[in-house]
């Protein structure tokens, strides 16, 4: 009974990460019309990782640097940015930070795998 328990309250423990992470993140549904509407795509990665591979129209802006590169890179602050990042955390604080310092359009597409995805609109 004592395992029964255990095992329902992993299974509990693990069903509430995954909608914690996928809770803060860009709905799907949204992407091509930010894209129509001139979203500018931010990769949070460090330059290595950028360097390795990226997506199309994608720019750099590590996530050490976001809050004093993003005003050079984008000084409007009603632009649509797009984020994401290896796991879809870095991206999480970054859209934060920029939301602090008056980026409101700022979204979390999470993964770099699930931004690709939705660039690309698969």
């Amino acid at each position: 009974m004592h395992s029964s328990y255990t095992l329902l309250l992993v299974a509990l423990l693990v069903a509430i990460f995954y909608f914690w992470r996928r809770s803060g993140q860009a709905a799907a549904e949204n992407i091509p019309q930010y894209l129509r509407d001139g979203a500018l795509i931010i990769d949070v990665r460090t330059p290595a990782e950028y360097s390795s591979g990226h997506l199309p129209k994608a720019i750099n802006i590590p996530l050490h640097q976001i809050e004093t590169a993003i005003s050079h890179r984008c000084p409007d602050r009603s632009r649509i940015l797009l984020l994401h990042c290896h796991s879809g955390a870095r991206s999480g604080v970054a859209a934060r930070r920029l939301k602090a310092k008056g980026y409101h359009n700022t979204f979390n597409l999470g993964s770099y795998h699930r931004a690709g995805r939705l660039i690309k609109g698969d």
